[in-house]
């Protein structure tokens, strides 16, 4: 969606809420270019504004016109009682207000693996548990009947690559409360059917503005290679899926249908839509 020249400046502001707390990663420098990227091939005046949740318990206010809240390490359960989760949630009930009394103008949120579960605990639109050991690597996700009819997904295919990596996940959703806001359960882990376990949650749409993933759709193939080549990262993908596996991954990272296929579409489709609802 490239806007025309006669309708510049167009500022758009964007609001990354970060709850890796301090820990490195690189789920933060991929954000940050995707959105340089996206103010850059839209022509806008794209800024971007970084809010330590966890560490200093910021949080935005609602003059943004788009949030991401990014991934993070640890538990999602035993935060609840401290104050940046306090502020944190304030926040989001404070952006679900907004969205209700401002329905043509909508402001839009998108979570990722640590908020995503996050925020299906504490609005109880699913189940968080923790897993019997650690996803991580790349992996196929696959999409449910309603997926394809989402428009974040334009272009993907069935199933799709993602970047996973946690120890917690979210199973057994509440579809009657989540159908009753619009929203629905859009994708799910591989099927094992040697595993005697409840496949989670990789995707919901919370409502028309709320969208959130388990897996990490900001990943790009530099990132990626960079934890596959760490020692505790490679022998926990060689303990849990095999050295062939482990090989494969790193050989096909730049595959253009792939992981780099999800980097592309997601994350930029989302910053899309909440542009377009800025120009209504």
């Amino acid at each position: 969606m490239r806007i025309k020249e006669e309708h510049l400046p167009i500022s758009f502001k964007v609001a990354i809420l970060d709850l890796y707390d301090g820990f490195a990663n690189q789920g933060m420098r991929c954000i940050c270019e995707i959105l340089d990227e996206f103010g850059k091939s839209e022509g806008i005046d794209l800024s971007y504004q970084i809010f330590d949740v966890r560490g200093k318990a910021q949080v935005p206010d609602l003059s943004f016109d788009a949030y991401i809240s990014t991934g993070g390490p640890g538990s999602p359960v035993d935060s609840v009682g401290t104050e940046w989760e306090a502020n944190y949630f304030s926040f989001t009930d404070s952006l679900l207000a907004y969205n209700r009394d401002n329905q043509h103008h909508l402001k839009y949120l998108f979570l990722i693996c640590h908020s995503f579960q996050l925020y299906n605990r504490h609005y109880q639109f699913g189940t968080v548990t923790k897993r019997l050991s650690t996803s991580f690597g790349v992996m196929p996700v696959h999409m449910n009947f309603s997926a394809a009819y989402e428009p974040f997904f334009e272009g993907l295919d069935d199933p799709f690559y993602v970047v996973d990596s946690r120890d917690w996940q979210v199973i057994q959703p509440n579809m009657k409360k989540l159908r009753s806001q619009g929203g629905e359960v859009l994708c799910i882990e591989k099927y094992r059917p040697h595993v005697k376990l409840e496949r989670c949650i990789m995707a919901m749409r919370f409502d028309r503005a709320t969208f959130g993933t388990q897996f990490h759709p900001e990943a790009d193939a530099a990132g990626m290679l960079v934890h596959l080549r760490e020692d505790e990262k490679r022998l926990q993908v060689i303990e849990n899926h095999g050295e062939e596996k482990y090989n494969s991954m790193i050989e096909h990272l730049n595959d253009e249908d792939k992981i780099v296929l999800t980097h592309n579409t997601i994350l930029p489709k989302f910053l899309e839509t909440a542009l377009r609802q800025k120009l209504l």
